[in-house]
């Protein structure tokens, strides 16, 4: 389980970021920047973990406490399919980061981002390896990143029913990949990635 050491061996403001959204077929990435201005307590401390991790029911009542939590700071952030187009995904994910790092409301004294490669951000950094299981920042901001990213695609899904998106959240899935034969690609697919460019290739090759 995750737990504070990490904030509270370097003391002042430190932020947990994380994003979500690196490798679906579509929708954007996005990106949460958590930073409590006091330790957690027990018992929120308790429903946080790695998002992946938790159930769909214990995400969502995690996400309403930390959303609730006045000692929370929260910024989120995302960046389109058309930036992940235009500067590749890995910018993207970066250029989220650093849009939900400015929402935050406050410049952290320190950024824990889950992950080893680092993003250019306006404080200093510290990279963590499996973060969102080490750092309860860093599993915050992996619980605020991926309700806000899965609500935005079941939102999708409404106009684009055809994909499974309001379960498979935008992900390479049998159900999204029979929605792509039946009704093709949307503007909010990938079209830079590999499935998606290689179904707009063999149509165009098709015509």
């Amino acid at each position: 389980m995750p737990d504070y050491a990490l904030e509270a061996a370097h003391g002042g403001l430190v932020v947990g970021i994380d994003e979500v959204g690196r490798g679906p077929l579509a929708g954007p990435v996005v990106a949460s920047a958590v930073a409590f201005t006091a330790p957690p307590s027990e018992a929120l401390s308790s429903l946080l973990d790695d998002s992946k991790k938790l159930t769909a029911r214990r995400r969502m009542l995690a996400y309403e406490v930390l959303m609730a939590d006045d000692q929370a700071l929260i910024g989120i952030g995302a960046a389109s399919v058309g930036e992940i187009e235009q500067i590749n995904i890995a910018q993207a994910c970066y250029l989220a980061m650093r849009r939900a790092l400015s929402r935050l409301g406050r410049m952290p004294d320190l950024a824990l981002v889950d992950g080893k490669h680092a993003p250019k951000l306006p404080c200093p950094i510290k990279m963590v390896i499996g973060g969102d299981g080490i750092s309860l920042s860093i599993a915050a901001a992996s619980i605020i990143a991926k309700v806000t990213r899965d609500r935005l695609m079941a939102r999708l899904a409404v106009r684009h029913d055809a994909y499974g998106w309001e379960r498979n959240a935008g992900y390479g899935t049998a159900a999204h990949m029979q929605g792509l034969k039946l009704r093709g690609v949307t503007p909010h697919h990938r079209r830079g990635f590999a499935p998606i460019r290689n179904m707009i290739e063999a149509e165009a090759h098709a015509a």
